[in-house]
């Protein structure tokens, strides 16, 4: 008898890997992934749940997030996933594993219509509306609901009504009711991937200087990762794990991110990433937080600072 096996293999840069090795994900965990597009690190998510858990990506690109979607489905990972095209900072929909109106605040939607298996055939009125709102260059608000692009047939979507789907919890709810595991992979100026700064070379001085190099978008970065990081750790469980990444070198978006986080939040505490034991990387100027680069690792430039939720 022959066998004939089949690999589909995706490769990603191991400082990327290792963020994601950080939450320690166990079997049956609610992962959520705040800042999920281009989707790399929301496959290897789904890949270690296997058959068990889920997770739920968030990003406020869609296009980039339909990228995701598109890994997704290639490598057969999605059938525990459900993506939100929403804005990070206000993101507030709670786990799959808990639909329950006694803790609820309520979705304030009236709609009761089931969600069927999904598919990527869309009703010719909506992909209309997609294609104007992508013309008017309307970027998302923190106050519009989620649109809900793709979910697994094990994702506890099916079979929910809209009004189910979108049921959130009142801030001091999510510590008995929030996700085990949060990643937050925030956006940065990717100063640190070998990758994204060789794009300048065709893009021009002009862009790094733009995108890169100035204070005002630097300062504005920094405001956006810390609001990530905080709605990412509100939405954590009691005992849960939160990882804050960037693929920056800078200290602005790393360690004085943390450092204001950790002023500011009594119930966070940095924990040491004990899988980092034989990680060829160093530690960042915050402790317990690490950092890999070039020279250290032969990876691109990553941060990496993991959090736990003390219940007060």
């Amino acid at each position: 008898m022959c066998w004939h096996w089949i690999f589909q293999i995706y490769g990603i840069d191991a400082a990327s890997g290792a963020a994601v090795l950080a939450l320690d994900i166990s079997a049956g965990d609610h992962v959520l992934d705040l800042c999920a597009a281009p989707g790399a690190k929301l496959c290897l998510i789904s890949d270690l749940l296997g058959d068990s858990g889920s997770v739920t990506g968030v990003d406020v690109s869609r296009h980039r997030l339909a990228a995701g979607r598109t890994l997704l489905q290639k490598y057969a990972l999605g059938s525990r996933c459900r993506l939100f095209v929403a804005d990070g900072t206000t993101f507030s929909i709670i786990p799959m594993s808990v639909h329950t109106n006694s803790l609820s605040c309520g979705s304030g939607l009236e709609e009761n219509v089931t969600f069927k298996e999904w598919t990527s055939r869309r009703p010719w009125k909506e992909r209309k509306e997609v294609a104007r709102i992508r013309k008017s260059g309307v970027v998302l608000s923190g106050t519009q609901l989620p649109d809900l692009i793709y979910y697994g047939c094990q994702s506890g979507v099916v079979g929910l009504k809209k009004s189910e789907l979108y049921q959130t919890f009142c801030d001091g709810q999510f510590s008995g009711c929030g996700y085990d595991k949060v990643l937050v992979d925030a956006e940065c100026t990717h100063d640190g991937s070998i990758k994204h700064v060789q794009k300048f070379e065709r893009w021009g001085w002009d862009t790094l200087q733009r995108r890169v190099l100035n204070a005002e978008r630097g300062d504005n970065l920094t405001a956006l990762q810390l609001k990530l990081l905080k709605n990412g750790f509100r939405l954590l469980k009691a005992g849960g794990l939160l990882v804050y990444s960037t693929c920056s070198l800078t200290v602005a978006q790393n360690e004085d991110v943390v450092k204001q986080f950790l002023e500011e939040n009594s119930s966070a505490e940095l924990q040491a990433i004990d899988a980092a034991e034989n990680w060829p990387c160093r530690n960042g100027r915050l402790p317990k937080t690490l950092r890999f680069d070039p020279l250290t690792s032969n990876t691109s430039g990553l941060f990496v600072a993991k959090f736990t939720k003390v219940a007060i």
